[in-house]
């Protein structure tokens, strides 16, 4: 046959793109690279912030009518919810509400505490109330390690129930990461936490009044060793008008060592990734939600926000705070929550216990 026919000239079959791909799969290759291309350079968020708020909205409903825990609804709905994770367009919305939603919650949690009410609880309690932090944060660590985790994990309970429970936990998530310590592990702490709040709340203060303590003994007693903001407050008026105002005021000043153990934490472990070729200096460096955290605590300390301001930043906060739980828990997969069992549950219990004998210590020798 000649090189030009009557059908018109010869094809020079090297010259085409897919001219040796006998059986197309070349061109089906390199069409499901570019689909992926594409759906990852146009990725939606919506989908998985509707189904993040969807579950945010019914627990929070859960928790006005029947006066539950906001934040460990959300956790429990979240994990309800998490068949929702496996369709792969929810992904981008759920990992950017985890994220992105958690850091604007701690920054505006700042708007909650000023250098003022840290400085009203005075040298002594605040320096015991570092041990009672100190210990807590340690025994953390130590039942990890007595349980077989790994020390990041002792690390965020013990953290969470130093400082300030579940935002605590978020923040330290934040930097510890998904690659060091699971989603899972990370939801399994979250329930603890919660729920040994949520006791702690409850108990402690009939406690206070067995062991016949005063109101500012009750005071530092709550406010040192409950575990939520909310709770905290909550159980000192519980106890009395006085022990309440105490208690806010010890709460508070853990509140605002949120940032500085979060920075030591983070230094402290290091960097994740490609982060470690980074300068040193750069390294040290806190997260940027942190140092805003500090900034916000400044300006609230220097300038006399209206009542009306504090309080629906506080609600943003929460809802924020809200999204990002449930967000983490739908991305948590349930088959490793199953196989953690009861020892994942140490850390936190180990914690509680610690802080709450450290704080009575220092209520029976110091206050």
């Amino acid at each position: 046959m000649s090189a030009n026919t009557p059908a018109g000239p010869a094809i020079d079959w090297d010259s085409l793109p897919y001219g040796g791909d006998l059986f197309g799969e070349m061109y089906l290759a390199d069409q499901e690279v570019q689909a992926v291309t594409a759906a990852s350079a146009g990725r939606n968020l919506l989908p998985g912030l509707i189904a993040c708020g969807v579950g945010a909205a019914a627990a929070a409903w859960l928790a006005e009518h029947y006066h539950f825990p906001i934040i460990l609804l959300g956790l429990l709905v979240g994990l309800s919810l998490n068949f929702v994770a496996r369709e792969p367009g929810t992904h981008a919305g759920l990992d950017f509400a985890s994220r992105t939603f958690l850091r604007w919650g701690i920054v505006l949690l700042g708007l909650q505490v000023t250098v003022a009410q840290i400085g009203s609880l005075g040298p002594a309690p605040f320096g015991a109330l570092l041990v009672v932090m100190a210990a807590t944060f340690a025994a953390g660590i130590a039942g990890a390690r007595l349980a077989g985790q790994s020390r990041f994990a002792g690390i965020l309970a013990g953290g969470a129930t130093a400082i300030c429970g579940a935002s605590a936990a978020l923040a330290l998530y934040g930097v510890i990461g998904k690659d060091r310590l699971s989603q899972a592990q990370f939801a399994l702490t979250l329930v603890g936490v919660s729920l040994a709040s949520a006791l702690a709340m409850s108990l402690y203060p009939p406690l206070a009044a067995l062991l016949g303590l005063d109101d500012r003994q009750a005071g530092f007693l709550i406010g040192a060793s409950v575990h939520d903001v909310a709770q905290a407050i909550g159980g000192g008026y519980a106890f009395s008008d006085s022990a309440g105002s105490y208690a806010t005021v010890v709460k508070l000043s853990r509140v605002a060592l949120l940032a500085p153990v979060v920075a030591l934490v983070s230094v402290a472990i290091g960097s994740t990734g490609g982060a470690a070729g980074r300068p040193w200096f750069r390294r040290l460096a806190p997260p940027w939600f942190i140092v805003a955290f500090l900034g916000v605590v400044a300006v609230n300390s220097l300038v006399a926000l209206p009542a009306d301001c504090a309080d629906g930043a506080l609600a943003v906060s929460k809802g924020l705070l809200l999204l990002a739980v449930t967000a983490t828990a739908m991305r948590s997969r349930m088959d490793l929550l199953m196989q953690m069992g009861w020892r994942a549950t140490v850390p936190v219990l180990a914690a509680t216990l610690a802080s709450f004998a450290a704080a009575l210590c220092f209520v029976v020798v110091l206050l």
